[in-house]
């Protein structure tokens, strides 16, 4: 992969020298306002020279010239012609005339002239393409992205209606979660970095290689089944407008975590400034599980099988605690180059970006809490179970390449991008930990050491063909993806206070191995016909798709028994040769791999998905569109595993077998020219990930929880009350939407939508009533979501015209949702009641937040360079795991982000460009808390992110 990038990088650098430097270039292309499609065809002439060129199937078209002043004359059958005037150009450069709107007029002769100086990019073609659009959909465009200072995708796409970002990485759409939002990339599902998420990495696409990203909030026939909130489609420019090569060097600094004498590490790899460890975190046994274990080799250490033994735990890396240290500020390097070639045949363009980020994150005070009811129900307040408190230092890497490189006949596109990721994260922990449950009160010192590595490699070959002129479309995709996670060697310790005792009580000392590999293949076949229907003019659609998955997960865990070692608390000293057992030293220190004999941390996953569609887009009347169509979905899911005690064995069993149908109709009536009425009726699909299908559990030792496989069933009294089943099934939803939008010039608009959802055995996190600080995924009760939106961009000028440069732009979503609790649920929470509570049986969705206010004010003057904008978001409190039992619910506090950023623009042609930001202007807090009936929040999590300031230059060549 990384010799095929290189190669395509040299095979551009060498063709860019073909160009005709001595003259300029016209590029530009052409859209028809009532549809927001690209004309095909349209005339394009320059007056002075009486030469010209027509567009082509994208609605392009190029002109070369001399150096000059020209005057552009636009045309088509039928349309206004547009006549553009005092077009400079100069040797060498390309003057991109881009969102250029034919309107259709009944008159020939009608001709609108505007001066070159006036054109300004804006967002107008998106918005013709909102108004046309068959469903509901929100996006941004690559025109506003420089506006408003975002260097990455997902700092822009926070901006669209309804959109919020978890993590500064992963799309949430209309406050529902990742299981309900989906991320594709040039309309192919693409799996990230998590596997396990529907939701795309967002950040590793800088803006500069992104066309739009489009949120499609409605379902068509067209687009995968198994999303609710929205897909967001990421597209990757094909063919730049023109040449553009350019170098960002940015950095960060937050006063709590960089350049802190207190930051805590430890030493790992060489490379693990690239994302990747070398190999200094390898399992000591080399992954086998025919290793000898402590009870073949204690009657005699020096048999063959003793010597494997100790020597495979002496092999044991004897670091167990971090140091500390000052903290890096966070730095990063980017650089993009993109351009297309013209040839008499054959157009080419080009993309190359890579990216490469460190980020060093710290966190005093950090808490991470179990907190439950009281056995006694006049007690309000809760108790704790577990206490955690420390500091963690966090480092980050991210090293990411994509390339593409397209081709276009008079007929056909194709286009292969290549796209590679490389993450490393490196965390160490010093914590005080307290644990008060089930009468086993102590305090202990707590030390963790983990890494992180992550790999993912993807390639998309696509085809676009035309027929008959435009009467028929043909697309194709075909994608496959490999996904890799690592995660050597994580390390937990933790001594019992005053005196320093390692036990099963306090919990023993654990080295824990995980690895997934993850094969992923996407085919896609789509099909378009323009026809005739009803006398009108019309679109027939049909297609299919492919998709194969595969995944091979294994957990490999050491605990080591202390024996009758006394240790000092230095936990780099418990694996000390002294301490160790051998012939003389019978009673030391071993290890015991607790993954033998039984595993259910190893198993095999595959699925299969096999889709076809129909769908039709008719226009009834004049003002009435409708767009019909029902899709078909065979999801197939195998699993080869174990349970924990090996009473269970699936060898590639059938765990999940559906077939569905999901039928759409998207009605849009035009009010008027500029204002639609939108109504849609759908149905949707949530499943159950690899992991969430499993008998897997999972630790994450920094905060002490565990992710419990859905296969596995819970009971109390012996078995006589089943509260879970093991039986995890796929979701179906009901959408409902309405939206009246108005569409003005200069890409303002305001909309006002309304959306209604139903559920069926939706999946969330509850927590495990038998081990504290496990969740498991769950189906509930059946569940509804009702929900408001309203958007508005607005400029300033209106107020005032020296407010002509200020715009505002402000969207919200306001949300109801409810849960009809099981029978189980429902007897749980009233067992354990309060004295003075009521319980209902409905409760709020999880992961649904009750409201987002997305809103800013920017600044824009394209004659100084200046750019500024102030933007403020916040998700209202969400309820994050379910309770049951004595064990309550969990709620996301509401984070209140205010981010600041400031541009600037120099030299004549702008090549050189400065930025500075603040994020979290208010020093607002992310936290989780326990909420129960007239109690006191506890923390669940607590963390302080502080205020960072960031600042990046960028220079184009």
């Amino acid at each position: 992969m990384k010799r095929t990038i290189l190669f395509l990088a040299v095979f551009i650098l060498l063709t860019t020298g073909f160009a005709q430097a001595q003259n300029g270039i016209i590029r530009g292309t052409i859209f028809e306002e009532a549809s927001g499609e690209p004309l095909y065809g349209v005339s394009v002439l320059v007056k002075e020279l009486s030469t010209g060129a027509v567009t082509d199937f994208d609605g392009k078209f190029e002109l070369q010239v001399a150096p000059g002043t020209y005057t552009i004359q636009v045309s088509y059958l039928s349309y206004t012609t547009i006549n553009i005037t005092s077009l400079a150009v100069a040797a060498g450069e390309v003057k991109v005339l881009d969102d250029l709107l034919m309107k259709e007029e009944a008159s020939e002769l009608e001709t609108v002239t505007v001066q070159a100086a006036a054109i300004r990019t804006t967002e107008s073609a998106l918005m013709s393409v909102k108004r046309n659009a068959p469903n509901v959909m929100d996006g941004i465009s690559a025109s506003t992205f420089r506006q408003i200072g975002d260097g990455d995708a997902a700092s822009a796409v926070k901006r669209v209606t309804g959109v919020s970002i978890e993590g500064g990485k992963y799309v949430y759409v209309r406050g529902l979660g990742d299981r309900y939002t989906k991320t594709v990339l040039n309309g192919v599902d693409v799996p990230g970095l998590d596997p396990d998420r529907n939701a795309l990495q967002m950040d590793i696409f800088p803006t500069n290689v992104i066309d739009n990203i489009l949120v499609s909030k409605s379902f068509t026939a067209d687009l995968p089944a198994d999303f609710t909130g929205g897909v967001v489609d990421i597209e990757t420019k094909d063919f730049p407008e023109e040449k553009s090569a350019k170098l960002s060097i940015s950095g960060g600094f937050n006063p709590s975590m960089h350049f802190n004498d207190q930051y805590l590490s430890y030493e790992g790899g060489k490379t693990d400034w690239l994302g990747f460890d070398d190999g200094t975190r390898a399992i000591p046994t080399g992954g086998r599980t025919d290793i000898p274990q402590f009870a073949q080799v204690v009657g005699n250490p020096n048999s063959p099988l003793g010597q494997e033994f100790q020597s495979t735990l002496r092999a044991f890396n004897k670091t167990l605690g971090g140091i500390r240290n000052s903290s890096l500020m966070d730095f990063g390097l980017g650089f993009s180059l993109g351009n297309q070639l013209a040839r008499p045949k054959v157009t080419w363009g080009y993309n190359v970006a890579f990216t490469y980020r460190n980020e060093t994150e710290y966190y005093k005070d950090a808490e991470f809490n179990l907190f439950a009811k009281p056995a006694d129900v006049g007690v309000l307040d809760l108790e704790p179970l577990e206490e955690q408190k420390g500091d963690y230092g966090v480092n980050n890497v991210l090293l990411g390449g994509l390339a593409g490189i397209a081709m276009k006949t008079e007929t056909s596109k194709y286009k292969l991008n290549f796209l590679h990721l490389q993450n490393g994260e490196s965390k160490a922990g010093d914590f005080m930990f307290m644990n008060t449950n089930l009468g086993a009160v102590f305090e202990a010192r707590q030390y963790n050491l983990e890494y992180s590595e992550r790999a993912l490699s993807s390639v998309l070959l696509s085809g676009t063909h035309f027929l008959n002129g435009r009467d028929w479309e043909i697309n194709w995709k075909l994608a496959p993806t490999i996904s890799k996670m690592d995660d050597p060697d994580i390390r937990f310790t933790r001594f019992r206070i005053p005196n320093n005792i390692i036990g099963t009580e306090v919990g023993l000392p654990t080295r824990i191995w995980r690895t997934l590999d993850e094969m992923n293949l996407v085919g896609k076949l789509d099909l378009n016909r323009q026809a005739n229907i009803l006398g009108r003019n019309g679109k027939i659609k049909f297609g299919g798709n492919y998709v194969y998955k595969e995944r091979d997960f294994n957990i490999q865990s050491f605990q080591f028994t202390p024996g009758n070692i006394t240790f000092t608390g230095d936990p780099n000293s418990v694996l000390n040769e002294e301490n160790l057992f051998d012939e003389e030293n019978r009673n030391g220190l071993r290890h015991n791999p607790d993954f033998i004999p039984n595993n259910p941390n190893a198993y095999q996953s595959n699925l299969t998905n096999i889709g076809a569609y129909s769908s039709a887009e008719l226009n009834p009347s004049e003002k009435l569109k409708a767009v019909v169509g029902v899709r078909m979905e065979k999801y197939t899911q195998f699993y080869t595993g174990t349970n924990a005690n090996a009473s269970i064995v699936l060898d590639n069993e059938k765990v999940l077998d559906d077939l569905d149908f999901f039928p759409s109709l998207n009605l849009i009536y035009a009010l008027k020219e500029n204002q639609n009425l939108r109504l849609s009726a759908t149905r949707t699909i949530a499943r159950p990930s690899f992991k969430e299908l499993s008998y897997a559990e999972i630790l994450d030792p920094i905060t002490g929880r565990s992710f419990i496989g859905g296969l596995f069933p819970e009971s109390t009294d012996g078995g006589t009350t089943v509260l879970w089943d093991g039986n995890l099934i796929a979701t179906r939803i009901n959408n409902f939407d309405l939206r009246w939008e108005l569409f003005q010039e200069r890409g303002q608009m305001f909309s006002l939508s309304a959306f209604y959802k139903t559920f069926n055995s939706p999946i969330e996190m509850v927590q495990f009533l038998s081990d504290p600080g496990s969740f498991q995924p769950r189906n509930v009760g059946n569940g509804t979501v009702l929900g408001v939106e309203v958007e508005l961009r607005k400029s300033l000028g209106i107020v005032s015209p020296k407010l002509e440069n200020f715009s505002w732009t402000f969207n919200a979503t306001l949300t109801e949702s409810q849960i009809k609790m099981s029978a189980t649920e429902l007897r749980s929470r009233q067992l354990t009641a309060r004295e003075g509570q009521t319980i209902e049986d409905t409760r709020e969705m999880a992961g649904q937040a009750p409201y987002i206010i997305n809103t800013g004010i920017s600044y824009n003057n394209f004659t100084t360079g200046w750019e500024a904008g102030l933007f403020y978001n916040v998700q209202g409190p969400t309820l994050n795991l379910v309770g049951f039992g004595n064990r309550t619910d969990t709620f996301t506090v509401p984070f209140n982000s205010l981010n600041f950023n400031l541009n600037k623009s120099f030299g004549a042609d702008e090549r050189i460009q400065a930025n500075f930001g603040v994020e979290n202007i208010l020093n607002d807090k992310r936290q989780i808390v326990y909420r129960s009936f007239e109690a006191q929040d506890q923390f669940f999590t607590n963390l302080s992110p502080g205020t960072e300031i960031k600042f990046g230059f960028t220079y184009a060549f």
